[in-house]
């Protein structure tokens, strides 16, 4: 009789804790608010407007009316894209013969930790270096703890990538 009671309240101690444990709270997501000026000078510092090109492609210009770099941007395009809490815009930066030079998370609601971590791990560096047809290849891992931002982040640049190509924009 000792033996069943003894066993039933084992039982019950490995389970109580279980029970009383309540999921973590998200906490409400929070606007991370991000300058495309800032993106395109803190790669392009000479930069002194950007001006249109096509639907997709920007041309960097300096004070010498000269073009420096290119950008594209996802956003209209990738409204539909989400990351973890909702959009993941992301700017792409090249020079003038279509090496890109940064792929950048635009204003987004996505976790600050999670968006660092990927920082940390050199997510958004797979694609620089390479040429627009060469990033087309990049194959991500899995980012654990940050998966749904990077997939989304990485639809987002396929996007611009494929569309990127097929429209680029005269350099001269």
């Amino acid at each position: 009789m000792f033996k069943k009671i003894l066993i039933i309240f084992l039982l019950a101690s490995a389970l109580l804790p279980a029970q009383e444990k309540k999921p973590k709270k998200e906490a409400k997501p929070i606007l991370h608010e991000v300058s495309n000026k800032d993106v395109v000078q803190g790669t392009y510092p000479a930069a002194a407007k950007v001006e249109k090109v096509n639907d997709y492609w920007y041309k960097i210009i300096d004070q010498n009316n000269k073009i420096i770099g290119f950008a594209m941007s996802s956003l209209p395009y990738c409204l539909t894209v989400k990351g973890y809490n909702n959009t993941t815009p992301v700017m792409i930066l090249t020079d003038k013969k279509w090496i890109i030079q940064k792929v950048a998370l635009l204003t987004n609601w996505e976790t600050l930790g999670y968006v660092k971590k990927l920082e940390k791990k050199g997510f958004f560096e797979l694609w620089v270096g390479r040429s627009l047809k060469e990033a087309r290849s990049v194959q991500i891992d899995g980012y654990t703890g940050a998966t749904c931002t990077a997939v989304a982040v990485s639809k987002n640049v396929d996007f611009l990538l494929t569309n990127g190509i097929k429209n680029l924009p005269r350099t001269n």
